[in-house]
């Protein structure tokens, strides 16, 4: 307990699922957290069951100015934010043969392009408070190839990447930035 006090956190995709999860444990461990999510109703509903401790803000993670906004009401609320977790993302099942171009754009969207936008509006934040941490999550995906998954696949590896080449930029600055394989 307290691993994270004093900590200002968003979580992407923190409406339901591994995200949920992720904004519980660390407001269980003294974060404040901001629940970003589009599921208005169900984040809404994760962020009152944590209590003062948390907010939920509606985010689309490819939305530039959503994202502007969002820390600048993080901050407004509980100061300079000093975690990210990108967990925002989409699962599309189709053989890469049949996967429609839209399809495949969206989930690189949402699952990339969320991430490269929230490394983005937060890095200012994070040099704010004195440095911080970022974790993308990826997945298995990214480490290896799976049928029916094309979309996901690649764009899970593109996050991977992401994460590498942002880690080497941000370290100087005192910004961390791992990727998740679950």
């Amino acid at each position: 307990m307290g691993r994270l006090d004093g900590k200002v956190a968003i979580v992407t995709g923190a409406a339901r699922g591994q995200g949920a999860t992720e904004a519980r444990l660390f407001a269980s461990e003294g974060a404040r957290v901001v629940l970003a999510d589009v599921l208005d109703d169900e984040g809404e509903a994760v962020a009152a069951e944590i209590g003062d401790a948390a907010t939920y803000l509606h985010l689309d993670v490819t939305d530039e100015a959503q994202w502007a906004a969002a820390v600048a009401r993080a901050e407004e609320l509980f100061g300079p934010v000093g975690v990210l977790v990108n967990n925002a993302g989409i699962l599309h099942f189709q053989a890469v043969h049949k996967i429609e171009a839209d399809d495949f754009a969206r989930v690189m969207r949402v699952t990339v392009g969320g991430v490269f936008h929230g490394m983005k509006a937060l890095t200012p934040s994070m040099a704010r408070a004195g440095g911080g941490a970022i974790v993308n999550i990826s997945s298995t995906a990214g480490l290896q190839g799976q049928p029916f998954l094309g979309a996901y696949v690649a764009s899970k590896w593109a996050v991977r990447g992401l994460s590498k080449t942002a880690a080497i930029s941000l370290g100087p600055k005192g910004i961390r930035v791992n990727s998740l394989h679950p």
